[in-house]
């Protein structure tokens, strides 16, 4: 029998630590066992000809595939076309995607087993059964949530590759003690710490190989601070030790629980080493109410504003639009707000019905309307109607170029000004109006329509907001603009876009290093 897992990850860049997880436990099985990781976009037929090259004569193939949000409608041609072409090879699912609302989708139908939930141990014992029999007679397995300090971690299986060109990712728990409704980790009962000691160990082989971005998927980093000083004090140790090969480490905190002894922590570690994500999704206290978000708003805002103050980390804060009962007025309050505690990148995000999470209670009083193809997106409430929303998504989208980029960091001020929502809403709608587009966009042609909208909406003279733009742009003598720049709008640039790397934030990545720079 030859086993393969797989899955359609997002990017190249994104190293699947669940098949990770499910190779490290495959046990006697592991010898028979390969990992197969693609990236969506690719032609499905290639794929089918790289899975089906494992194929030999009298021998099982089994094939597992993580399904995501991401992925499933790509998974799901893949797998039709494996079943049309070589029905014998079996198919087993796992994943999020999956695990809830399971019956009713399609991929599931095509599939011979699908395992719900927690598939660390479980994937490996349906394989056995498969082998050795008896053959299981259900489609559907509830996975078994095996003792983290029974699991065999994945790390010693990122390859050499993995490590130079991949964002790690790892955990020092799992689960979730918050019950916010948006999200699937709303399920779990309570955070589940691993071994501290056994963990560092793996991430102090990690660091020996080479690897110098780490990427923390705990819900809760800072949840347990005694854990969370320990971990830090390992990468502080790192950049002493080695200040001329530095690393980089992403956590995702609670942003109303940052204690002073975390504070100190957080203090030491220099420019372009640290990266916070923080959600906030809402500053509108009914609506954090009605989706059972416990926060303190106001030391939460207390807590980014130090951030901002008083370290050096890199922070990126998420707000979520289209929650029920958050009008377009509150949302932009709240935007606002968290605008002005200066937050390096603002993430807006637009709120997605994941299979399984309470957010679907409110849909009937609240006319919640989402899209039924992934990734499931709001496209209207009873507060927000559908053009509206598709508003509010460009926005996003534009923000995410303009704003997030670290590209326009002389420029955005004054876009802004001194109401941030709305002066910007006022730019997006001016940018698809002339544009009719919201991907596809050079930034050399970006920069163009910035430099319009300045001088024909807001009257700024022309001279003035070149020179401005020109800053954003220092060192790059092939981004020029032209008066006529101003007059029309000007298709896509051939030049190449301006490079803000900076050598001496080499660990950081490319977007933070803009950051750092302005």
């Amino acid at each position: 029998m030859t086993i393969l897992l797989s899955t359609l990850n997002a990017r190249y860049a994104h190293a699947s630590m669940g098949l990770r997880y499910l190779y490290a436990n495959m046990g006697e099985l592991q010898s028979q066992t390969h990992l197969q990781e693609f990236v969506i976009g690719a032609k499905t037929t290639d794929l089918l000809e790289r899975l089906l090259s494992w194929q030999r004569a009298d021998e099982k193939l089994i094939i597992g595939f993580g399904v995501y949000i991401w992925n499933v409608e790509e998974t799901t041609r893949l797998v039709a076309l494996i079943k049309r072409v070589a029905p014998e090879v079996i198919i087993v699912l796992g994943g999020p995607e999956v695990s809830y609302e399971t019956q009713e989708q399609t991929i599931v139908g095509l599939a011979d087993y699908v395992i719900t939930g927690w598939g660390d141990i479980s994937f490996a014992a349906l394989c056995q059964q498969i082998l050795n029999g008896p053959k299981p007679l259900m489609k559907i397995h509830a996975g078994v949530q095996a003792k983290l300090d029974e699991l065999q971690l994945p790390y010693d299986y990122y390859t050499d590759k993995d490590i130079q060109t991949r964002t790690l990712y790892v955990e020092a728990s799992r689960g979730c003690p918050f019950k916010c409704e948006f999200c699937l980790s709303a399920l779990d009962k309570t955070a589940w710490p691993f071994d501290i000691d056994r963990f560092l160990a793996e991430m102090e082989k990690l660091h020996a190989r080479g690897a110098r971005l780490f990427k923390f998927v705990d819900r809760t980093f800072n949840l347990n601070i005694k854990t969370s000083l320990k971990i830090m004090q390992f990468f502080l140790d790192k950049l002493e030790a080695n200040p001329d090969d530095p690393v980089f480490a992403h956590f995702e905190v609670v942003p109303d629980h940052l204690p002073d002894a975390l504070k100190a922590g957080i203090q030491k570690f220099p420019d372009g080493s640290l990266q916070f994500e923080i959600g906030i999704q809402s500053f509108n206290p009914e609506v954090q109410s009605r989706i059972s978000r416990k926060q303190d708003n106001a030391k939460a805002a207390e807590n980014i504003q130090w951030l901002c103050q008083h370290s050096k980390a890199h922070l990126h804060v998420d707000l979520i639009a289209g929650l029920p009962g958050e009008t377009v007025n509150s949302f932009a309050t709240g935007f606002n707000q968290l605008y002005a505690l200066g937050p390096h990148e603002i993430q807006f995000g637009i709120l997605k019905r994941l299979r399984g999470t309470p957010i679907i209670r409110h849909t009937e009083e609240f006319g919640m309307r989402f899209d039924p193809y992934p990734p499931y997106t709001i496209l209207a409430n009873k507060d927000v109607p559908f053009a509206e929303m598709q508003k509010l998504v460009r926005f996003a989208r534009y923000w995410d170029l303009i704003a997030n980029s670290g590209r326009f960091s002389h420029t955005l001020p004054v876009i802004l000004a001194d109401a941030p929502f709305e002066n910007f809403m006022a730019l997006s709608d001016w940018i698809y109006a002339k544009t009719d587009a919201t991907h596809k966009i050079a930034l050399d042609r970006l920069a163009n329509l910035v430099t319009q909208w300045l001088c024909q909406e807001r009257g700024m003279p022309q001279q003035e907001a070149l020179t401005m733009i020109g800053k954003d742009y220092a060192g790059d003598a092939k981004h020029k603009q032209s008066p006529e720049v101003l007059r029309s709008d000007n298709r896509p640039s051939t030049a190449k876009a301006p490079s803000n790397d900076n050598a001496n934030h080499k660990a950081s990545p490319k977007r933070q290093s803009r950051h750092l720079q302005s």
